[in-house]
């Protein structure tokens, strides 16, 4: 059962038998929003990135994102560019896998943006979202919905933090911009 994340809910990464997540994927989905014009109207592309930062005692310390793939220590993998979006109704125009086994103990947070490469605002996207995997299983677990469009160009989607002994989802959801990951540092760091 998927869990539709308010902003600032968060949810335990563990099973429901009471096991641990292994492995999740943290999916990114967007339509470009039709414009409207002389002759009916269209889609123009739009490319949003997700990026993944890794962080130690609220220092970055590692990143995930289009041009650099795979963390230093190949716990986080990002599956690829898409400039163009288009899945938006369910499925992932990027995804970026995290093995929870993998992750150093030193990284207590890994959190998740979403930003508009191309410097186009949220207004012109729809569909827009941030899930979360069990990537062995494939059932969803929690999802959080962008809407309400706006006139920034970037958004601190979530975080899977260290919570005991297991992992737990945070929403963020919190508006930015900037056109890369570098461009949102002071935004993430008060979600930290």
């Amino acid at each position: 059962m998927t869990v539709n994340l308010a902003k600032g809910q968060g949810i335990s990464l563990k099973k429901a038998d009471g096991g641990t997540l292994t492995a999740v994927r943290m999916g990114l989905g967007w339509q470009a929003a039709p414009r409207r014009g002389l002759f009916g109207s269209r889609r123009k592309e739009i490319d949003l990135d997700a990026s993944a930062v890794l962080f130690a005692e609220r220092e970055p310390v590692d990143v995930v994102f289009f041009q650099h793939l795979v963390s230093n220590d190949g716990s986080v993998q990002h599956t690829g560019d898409n400039r163009v979006g288009g899945a938006g109704k369910g499925g992932d125009d990027e995804a970026i896998l995290v093995d929870l086994q993998r992750v150093p103990v030193h990284i207590d947070q890994i959190v998740f943006t979403v930003n508009s490469f191309t410097g186009q605002t949220f207004a012109e996207v729809e569909n827009a979202f941030c899930r979360l995997l069990d990537e062995n299983t494939g059932q969803e677990l929690a999802r959080y919905t962008l809407d309400g469009g706006g006139p920034y160009t970037a958004q601190i989607m979530a975080k899977v933090h260290r919570s005991g002994d297991g992992w737990q989802m945070t929403a963020i959801g919190l508006p930015a911009d900037g056109r890369t990951f570098q461009d949102l540092m002071p935004a993430i760091l008060p979600s930290l």
